[in-house]
């Protein structure tokens, strides 16, 4: 039963990344409506790494800044709810851990496009504090190892953009 629910759980990341490519190739409608449906398939009460997940890539695909942040919303919301448990009780909450950087990134983002600078700095200095657990071993020691350590520099580098384009501000 066991194998079987992982089996599963693997078919949903597969899915995932079979839309993130169709995103990141340019066909952001295809990539929205399978989001939406795997959104949709999972429900509720569907594991909250995949809903976090799909919810941080539905935001990129939204025309609408307002729609961007309330999938942000989500992503985040899905992410808080993971990330109170034990990682002994939650095989995800070091994957979660690592995100956070980049869910709040996205939430500054979304905010500045919005014209709410107070609060993308409450976002950006959130992402700041996140990042900088990560470096400082904080959970996974991902930075600069293995395979998160491009997404960490990547991360990083938005967030020194993001600054500089909101200094002054």
């Amino acid at each position: 039963m066991v194998e079987q629910q992982e089996a599963s759980e693997d078919a949903v990341m597969t899915r995932i990344g079979q839309a993130v490519m169709l995103l990141h190739g340019g066909d952001r409608e295809e990539a929205r409506n399978r989001f939406g449906l795997l959104w949709s398939e999972l429900g509720a009460d569907g594991d909250g790494l995949h809903r976090c997940t799909l919810a941080h890539y539905l935001a990129d695909t939204q025309d609408d800044p307002g729609d961007e942040l309330a999938w942000d919303l989500r992503a985040l919301t899905a992410a808080e709810g993971l990330s109170g448990e034990r990682p002994a009780e939650h095989r995800d909450s070091l994957a979660v851990q690592a995100l956070y950087p980049s869910l709040h990134l996205n939430l500054a983002a979304d905010y500045l496009k919005l014209q709410r600078p107070d609060a993308a700095r409450v976002h950006l200095r959130q992402a700041r504090d996140a990042a900088d657990a990560l470096e400082d071993g904080g959970p996974g020691r991902y930075s600069g190892h293995g395979a998160y350590g491009g997404y960490d520099a990547g991360v990083r580098a938005a967030i020194e953009r993001l600054e500089e384009r909101m200094r002054g501000m």
